[in-house]
C-alpha cells in the first residue's frame, strides 16, 4: 500500500478525471488525496493560448507540484498534454479510451446538416475549425473559450446556433442528453488522444509507474502512441489543423491522419496506412510514416512549411 496525491486542474471534468484514478487506486488499498489546481491556461480565457505558451500552460503548474514532490502523479486528458514532456517527466499510464469522437450539441439543430447557411459554430479546436469548413464552407466559425460547463453556458445564452466538444467529456459528467449527434471518424477524424487519460509522473518514480500498471490499457497506449508520434512528426508540442486516429485489430494497427487549411484555401489531405505493431516504438515508427506521408501531400496540394507550422494551442 502507497499514499498518493493526485495533482488536477479544478476544472469540473478534470476533478472527475483525477477522482475516478483516485477511486481505482483506492479499490487497489492505496491511499490517495487530490491537490487542486488552477493552471495559466484555466485562467486566460481573452487570448489564444498560441499566443502566450500553449497547451503547456495547462500543464505546466501540475509538473511543477511533482518536481516539488507536492505531488506523484498528474491526470491528464491526453489530447491535452504536449507531445514532448520535459525532461524528467514521463507517462506512466494510458488508461482506457472513452469514446473518441466529436460531438454535434445545439439547442435547435439535430446535426451539421440540419444548420442553415451561414450559422454560427464555436469552436476553438484549428483542427475542427479545418475539418468543419471542409464539410461546410458557408458556415461561421468563431471561437469558443473556457471549460466544459463554460463553453455549454455559452451555446445556452444564444452566442452560437451549435458548438462542438469531444463526446468523452459530456459522457464522463452525465451529460450525454446534451449530445444531438456524433461525428463517425469517417466524417471527422479526432484530435490524438482524443477520449484517453493519461498519468504523468517524475521519471524517477518507480513506484508509482508500478502502482499504476494495472491500469494500463495496452490497447488504447499503442494507437495513441502512434496518433501522437504523427502529431509529434508534423509540429512537435504545438497543436495544427491536425487529426489522427489509429485502431488496432490483433497486432495489426490502422492509422488515418488529416490536415486542413484552416482558411479554406487548400484542399483536405488525408492519409491511411496499417501495419504490424508489438510495442510503444513501432506503433511511434509507423505514425511516423503517416506524418511523412501528410506533410509530402500537403506541400504536393500547394502548401509550404509555413502552412505546417500554423499552430493554435487549445485543449478541446
Amino acid at each position: 500500500m502507497h499514499q498518493f496525491t493526485i495533482a488536477t486542474r479544478e476544472s469540473r471534468l478534470a476533478m472527475w478525471q483525477a477522482e475516478h484514478v483516485q477511486a481505482l487506486l483506492s479499490g487497489m488499498g492505496h491511499q490517495v488525496v487530490l491537490l487542486g489546481m488552477t493552471t495559466q491556461g484555466d485562467q486566460i480565457l481573452d487570448r489564444a493560448l498560441s499566443q502566450v505558451g500553449g497547451k503547456g500552460l495547462f500543464v505546466k503548474e501540475l509538473e511543477v507540484a511533482l518536481e516539488e514532490k507536492r505531488a506523484d502523479l498528474a491526470v491528464h486528458s491526453l489530447k491535452d498534454v504536449p507531445m514532448a514532456l520535459p525532461a524528467g517527466f514521463s507517462l506512466a499510464c494510458v488508461m482506457a479510451r472513452e469514446d473518441p469522437r466529436d460531438a454535434f450539441v445545439s439547442n435547435t439543430y439535430a446535426d451539421l446538416d440540419a444548420l442553415p447557411q451561414g450559422a454560427v459554430v464555436g469552436t476553438s479546436s484549428l483542427r475542427r475549425m479545418a475539418l468543419l469548413r471542409a464539410l461546410r464552407p458557408d458556415l461561421r466559425i468563431e471561437p469558443l473559450r473556457g471549460n466544459l460547463d463554460t463553453r455549454l453556458r455559452k451555446l445556452d445564452e444564444g452566442l452560437y446556433d451549435a458548438i462542438v466538444l469531444a463526446a468523452a467529456g459530456l459522457k464522463r459528467l452525465g451529460l450525454q442528453a446534451r449530445i444531438r449527434a456524433v461525428f463517425e471518424p469517417s466524417v471527422m477524424l479526432p484530435a490524438a488522444g482524443q477520449g484517453a487519460l493519461g498519468i504523468e509522473v517524475r521519471s524517477d518514480r518507480t513506484d508509482v509507474v508500478a502502482a499504476l500498471a494495472p491500469l494500463v490499457h495496452q490497447t488504447t497506449w499503442l494507437a495513441v502512441a502512434a496518433e501522437r508520434a504523427v502529431s509529434r512528426a508534423m509540429g512537435g508540442s504545438c497543436s495544427m489543423p491536425l487529426a489522427a486516429y489509429a485502431t488496432l485489430v490483433d497486432d495489426r494497427l490502422t492509422i488515418d491522419a488529416a490536415w486542413g487549411d484552416t482558411e479554406g484555401q487548400l484542399p483536405l489531405v488525408r492519409v491511411c496506412l496499417s501495419g504490424p505493431v508489438s510495442d510503444l516504438a513501432s506503433a511511434a515508427a509507423l505514425g511516423q510514416r503517416v506524418a511523412e506521408d501528410l506533410r509530402t501531400q500537403v506541400l504536393a496540394q500547394g502548401g509550404t512549411l509555413a502552412h505546417l507550422a500554423v499552430s493554435a494551442n487549445e485543449p478541446e
